[in-house]
């Protein structure tokens, strides 16, 4: 990132210090479609945007930018288009991945509205667990899933025999039982079809250099008994080696999401497999290094465009939080008892340290 590039504080001005926030106008006026802030053209800080030079002093370069770059250029360039929900878009196809460092214990959660962490946690640990019953997290106040699992669109997708909040076949499911027969959530499904979230752990440990440590959602059988196909569809996991002799080798994670929800998905998705990589390492003796967001449709729903340029609005005052894994984990575990131990978290063993994010921004979810 900008780590890497000529300091661009050696061509500021002293009024740019401290300069004061400007609104959206002021990611929008630096708007260029080519830019990539690890594209050859961006060697230098003559080559960045005003924005990157200007904005923030280079020290305090910060990883939000990419989201909200992103959502600026969506709302101002994007392409105005129909949606399965009839609520509309606005859309980009394939914008540049996203790069987040999880070094040193980072969690990338975005600064410029809160993200309900716990929330997240819950969710990501409904898919660990190979979950499919919305019931489960309503009743642990997560209510997310409730209008995708309501009697109202269980019936318009012809899902009429099955009881409200059962999902169907979708992201646990997968995770943990790729190609079984699905009956109901309240089916036991051990030992049927694929443990993928096994095997990654498996490779993680026994053959790190493998290229196949894969995990997805995306099983075009199942695709018409789902409650939702899965946006977040296929995430492979990369082991480097120890940067030190004595250090732990380094465990990145990159997602490809189909279907991107700028306003109310894509937050959620990048803290939620940013702390997927956290606790697999944790169990893996590996370190967490690196999330890579990849994104196919990216879009605003028409009706976030109002609270997303209040967000843009937003002056980015703080660092992502760290995060703390409380627990007994031995090295050297067997790949049952990670599994195990992974499925076994609960949200009192996960502390969140340094996050002080600007007030919540509500938006409507289009089911």
């Amino acid at each position: 990132m900008l780590s890497a590039l000529t300091d661009p504080a050696e061509t500021m001005s002293s009024e740019n210090e401290n300069p004061s926030p400007q609104g959206p106008s002021r990611i929008r006026s630096a708007y260029n479609p080519m830019f990539s802030p690890q594209s050859p053209e961006c060697r230098s800080a003559n080559s960045l945007p005003k924005f990157y030079q200007n904005a923030y002093p280079a020290s305090d370069y910060h990883q939000e930018h990419q989201y909200l770059s992103l959502v600026s250029t969506v709302i101002d360039h994007g392409t105005l288009r129909t949606d399965r929900t009839g609520t509309g878009t606005l859309s980009v196809f394939a914008p540049p991945p996203f790069r987040f460092s999880l070094s040193a214990n980072t969690l990338p959660a975005l600064t410029t509205k809160r993200v309900p962490l716990r929330i997240v946690f819950e969710e990501l640990m409904f898919f660990i667990r190979g979950q499919t019953d919305a019931t489960i997290l309503s009743a642990k106040g997560v209510k997310i899933w409730d209008g995708n699992g309501s009697r109202a669109a269980l019936d318009r997708l012809g899902l009429t025999e099955r009881r409200e909040g059962d999902l169907g076949p979708v992201y646990g499911f997968q995770w943990r039982h790729f190609g079984a027969t699905y009956t109901d959530a309240d089916q036991d499904y051990t030992g049927q079809g694929v443990d993928q979230l096994r095997e990654v752990i498996r490779l993680i440990k026994e053959n790190p250099m493998d290229r196949r440590i894969i995990l997805s959602a995306w099983n075009p059988a199942d695709m018409n008994i789902m409650a939702l196909p899965p946006c977040h569809m296929f995430a492979q996991f990369y082991v480097s080696a120890a940067p030190t002799p004595d250090g732990k080798p380094l465990l990145s994670c990159q997602l490809y999401q189909r279907s991107c929800d700028l306003g109310l998905g894509v937050p959620f998705n990048i803290t939620s497999y940013a702390m997927l990589t956290h606790l697999l390492a944790y169990v893996t003796d590996t370190t967490a290094h690196e999330f890579v967001h990849v994104m196919g449709d990216a879009h605003v729903y028409t009706d976030h465009v109002q609270p997303l340029n209040e967000q843009l609005m937003r002056d980015l005052t703080t660092s992502f939080p760290k995060i703390e894994i409380a627990g007994e984990h031995k090295e050297g575990s067997s790949v049952d008892e990670c599994l195990k131990e992974l499925e076994a978290f609960e949200w009192d063993a996960i502390k969140i340290v340094g996050y002080s994010p600007q007030g919540k921004i509500a938006m409507n979810m289009s089911v």
